[in-house]
């Protein structure tokens, strides 16, 4: 009887190269990184805030990249493992016929067959282990990394809030300390002592009798003057606010 001839050999890539690549450097260096100390040396918080939520977004995108291929590795070690061990048990079952048919040495070696491929299934079924515990580590990376990036969405937030804070104040205070808000005060002043001098020329020429006609109206030409003005400035004023 011929000895049989089944493929016992699966390959795939290490569990080091899952472990080794610079998304790990760069995940651990984020979530060891202190905001308030690299805001505080920042001279621009607000650009700094914006790369740190650039950079935690593009590293959560490769590790769940990278999470999703290793379970898809998973998937195909678990198939090969699968395989393995039928191949393992077509080898013991071959064993068995060539025993019986008296051939010990066929027998023999279909029995290292079937250990090759029970060592391959074992390996397989370790590197599996390694790569669940490796995917466990994700996750947990992904839970403190989408912390962290909540912390800096909050704090990004919060810079915008406070810078347009100072701005509002800064438009506050220059309305109502700038040149032109007090010149327009001043004329306000000019204008309401205008409005008194004439109240008292009125006044004065009431002691001094009735009006003529022509005075009358001529009074009430100067205040109409005087409140059209008055109310341009208001009207002004307003805008600029």
């Amino acid at each position: 009887m011929e000895q049989p001839q089944e493929e016992t050999t699966v390959r795939f890539a290490p569990l080091a190269g899952i472990l080794s690549g610079p998304i790990f450097t760069r995940a651990r260096d984020i979530m060891a990184a202190n905001f308030n100390e690299l805001l505080d040396r920042s001279e621009d918080p607000a650009r700094m805030i914006r790369m740190i939520i650039v950079e935690m977004e593009e590293t959560l995108v490769e590790i769940r990249a990278t999470a999703a291929r290793s379970i898809a590795d998973i998937k195909e070690m678990r198939r090969a493992m699968s395989r393995l061990e039928e191949i393992g048990a077509n080898w013991g079952d071959k064993a068995s016929l060539a025993l019986e048919k008296g051939r010990e040495d066929l027998a023999r070696a279909a029995l290292v067959e079937k250990q090759k491929a029970n060592e391959m299934a074992d390996g397989l079924s370790a590197e599996i282990a390694g790569i669940e515990e490796v995917l466990r580590g994700y996750e947990e990376d992904i839970a403190r990394l989408q912390a962290k990036l909540s912390e800096a969405r909050a704090r990004q937030a919060s810079i915008a809030n406070r810078i347009e804070s100072a701005m509002t104040r800064a438009r506050t205070s220059e309305v109502l300390h700038g040149g032109r808000t007090q010149d327009a005060f001043a004329r306000f002043e000019l204008l309401e002592r205008r409005a008194d001098l004439a109240e008292g020329y009125a006044e004065a020429l009431g002691l001094t009798g009735p009006k003529s006609l022509e005075e009358e109206i001529a009074e009430l030409k100067a205040a109409d003057t005087v409140d059209a003005e008055l109310e341009e400035l208001k009207a002004a004023l307003a805008g600029r606010r």
